[in-house]
């Protein structure tokens, strides 16, 4: 059994003694390397785990060709850490040690990290809104180490147990299911509503999932590239629409009886799709906005105003919507692991995760690393 508690001359000697390990680490917009650091301590109130797998997310994309955006270019007021970082903030993990008095995890336990780092202090943490605290971070961006590593260490309130049931690939997913279980909670959508989704990435694949799971009426996707398309008609998409050969518009009006949507998903982020998307919601609809933008769109606002259309944003997840998906797909009413595309190994993640990502996203929905090949 492994010592749960250490005592400081215990941590001034592992701080000498501890090898060095491989770290998926990002050093500026195309610079991810895979560098020698440090094995990480197990301190006060924090829990070591050894990371299994590792989604790729759309955000470690946005960091890789566009970045700095989420990873801090200085300290971060919660973390103090700045790039380069460790990356990797979906993923699950077996826990090697925990500090004394953690007492929901324990040494060998599988579990999957909730990586939203929020201040306690600031305007939103203080109404209840950790989720969109002024100064969020995430493990695997803004420091506590992340996922593509042999070892990371991190305060214990971000790990949480997974059920034996659920194989921990599958879990590797439970952090962008909760994405998008958020967001369906947050909009207005009931079931036999009408749905849009633009963009068939991860999360849009997930908010399918879950619209299915909610009783849907229709689910329509509006998603170019052709695999995803057919992606999403096979996790519960009851259209899909290839907007650069057909208009959106024109086809969900004639899907919803001239109606349009009730509720409309944007995962996508395009400012030529948002535009559509506004045209092709009811009035007195809903378009929600999952995306993380890279650049700053122009709205029809006026659109938004004659059709009182609102216009609202998802901003990640509460403990609640994380939790929740957890059990989902521990009772099977949630099958990420049909998401999962490839496996590679630690080696392999800028040539065959980031870049295969960039140059050739039509293969993939998620790619895993396996951070123990």
């Amino acid at each position: 059994m492994l010592n749960t508690a250490l005592d400081v001359d215990t941590v001034r000697t592992r701080l000498k003694t501890t090898p060095p390990m491989k770290s998926v680490r990002f050093h500026g917009r195309g610079d991810i390397r895979i560098d020698e650091i440090e094995e990480p301590v197990c301190g006060k109130g924090q829990v070591k785990v050894r990371p299994a797998f590792v989604g790729i997310c759309g955000s470690d994309i946005h960091e890789f060709t566009g970045g700095p955006v989420l990873i801090p270019d200085k300290p971060h007021p919660v973390t103090g850490t700045k790039y380069p970082v460790t990356m990797g903030h979906e993923f699950s993990g077996i826990v090697e040690e925990v500090a004394e008095g953690i007492t929901h995890v324990r040494p060998g336990q599988r579990v999957v990290v909730r990586p939203t780092i929020f201040d306690r202090s600031c305007c939103s943490c203080n109404q209840g809104y950790e989720w969109c605290c002024e100064n969020i971070g995430f493990i695997g961006l803004s420091g506590y180490g992340g996922g593509l590593a042999k070892y990371i260490v991190a305060p214990g309130e971000h790990f949480y147990p997974i059920p034996d049931n659920v194989p921990l690939d599958t879990a590797a997913l439970v952090e962008p299911m909760a994405v998008a279980w958020h967001a369906v909670n947050l909009s207005p959508f009931k079931s036999g509503d009408h749905t849009l989704l633009v963009g068939g990435g991860p999360v849009g694949i997930g908010v399918v999932q879950i619209l299915k799971l909610q009783g849907a009426k229709t689910i329509i996707v509006a998603e170019p590239m052709e695999k995803r398309r057919q992606f999403a008609l096979e996790q519960g998409a009851t259209h899909a629409i290839n907007p650069l050969e057909e208009d959106v518009v024109t086809e969900v009006k004639k899907i919803t009886d001239e109606k349009g949507v009730d509720v409309t998903f944007d995962s996508a982020g395009v400012e030529n799709a948002l535009q559509g998307a506004i045209q092709a919601t009811r009035i007195h609809g809903t378009i929600v906005n999952i995306a993380v933008w890279e650049k700053r769109p122009k709205v029809g606002v006026n659109e938004l105003m004659y059709h009182e259309v609102k216009y609202t944003g998802a901003a990640l997840y509460d403990e609640s919507a994380f939790r929740r998906v957890i059990e989902a797909i521990s009772y099977g009413q949630l099958n990420p692991e049909k998401m999962i595309t490839d496996k590679i190994k630690l080696d392999d993640v800028v040539e065959k995760g980031f870049k295969t990502l960039v140059e050739d996203r039509d293969e993939h929905c998620k790619i895993l690393v396996d951070v123990q090949a």
